[in-house]
């Protein structure tokens, strides 16, 4: 129960990341990014591009990936969203579910269907005693790397003068342009920093999972069930809500496997009876 709880922990250490970006960027623009599916594997196939064809190994890949495919959000956001803005949000949901398709396919007809090896670091290809089981060193890697990105955000979120200009223009706009702060100015970045969270959580992704063009959209479903459980703009909420719904799926897989498949929509459901909002949701979003 224990190694099934552990592995369950690691799956959520990549919906936290995911749902991370994903409520940074509703809580700042209130677009609901169904892009960041294919932006997750756009990282997975950076490293494997970066490994093929010009050598860069896994710890390099590491940060830049994540930074050119946060600039490519920027460039998406000033170019597209931007423009949709002021308009029914059902536009740019319709947009970024289109630029998932185009992604996609765009991958599928240079490499096919067919998964992409990647390699694991050699210095992460052991594994670690964890006292009542051992436990690959690599897996071990992802949930610390996850903790401890997400417990970044929180503290730049939270204890910093940037972290404190982005709350504000999330929760209350129009009081932030009252008080001086051009909203507008933040929006880009915070696009451009969540998109880079899911190519982040990508390359993480790669020495374990199918680098494959289909690995984000089979991953998107739950991460919006993930959102929606922990709050939709809550940041504390999605990573909490991402490590939840991570040991709930290992665990319903072993135990009620036949429930495998719905176990988190159901807990979705149920939270959603008990608090509309979320549970860490603010009412007055609704």
């Amino acid at each position: 129960m224990l190694q099934q709880a552990f592995n369950g922990l690691v799956g959520g250490a990549f919906y936290a990341l995911l749902a991370l970006g994903l409520s940074v960027i509703f809580g700042m623009l209130g677009v609901v990014n169904f892009a960041h599916g294919a932006f997750y594997m756009l990282g997975a196939f950076g490293a494997f591009i970066a490994l093929d064809s010009f050598g860069v190994n896994f710890w390099l890949a590491l940060p830049i990936v994540p930074v050119v495919m946060g600039v490519v959000g920027v460039v998406l956001e000033r170019l597209f969203i931007r423009r949709l803005a002021p308009l029914d949000p059902l536009y740019n949901f319709l947009f970024t579910f289109g630029l998932a398709l185009i992604l996609q396919d765009l991958v599928k007809r240079q490499y096919g269907v067919q998964s992409q090896p990647y390699p694991r670091p050699s210095a992460l290809g052991g594994s670690v005693n964890l006292g009542l089981f051992t436990y690959p060193a690599y897996q071990v890697f992802v949930l610390a790397m996850s903790v401890l990105i997400c417990g970044a955000v929180w503290v730049v979120l939270t204890r910093t003068r940037v972290g404190m200009i982005v709350r504000a223009a999330t929760e209350k706009p129009e009081l932030s342009r009252a008080l001086g702060i051009d909203v507008a100015r933040w929006v880009t970045p915070v696009f451009g920093f969540g998109i880079a969270l899911a190519a982040f959580a990508g390359v993480l992704a790669a020495p374990m999972r199918a680098v494959n063009p289909l690995m984000g959209s089979d991953l998107i479903i739950t991460v919006f069930a993930v959102v929606v459980i922990g709050g939709l703009g809550s940041v504390f909420g999605s990573v909490a809500a991402g490590f939840a719904v991570g040991l709930v799926s290992a665990l319903g897989n072993y135990y009620v496997p036949s429930l495998s498949q719905t176990l988190v929509f159901i807990l979705m459901a149920a939270v959603l009876l008990w608090r509309p909002a979320g549970l860490f949701g603010r009412e007055e979003a609704l």
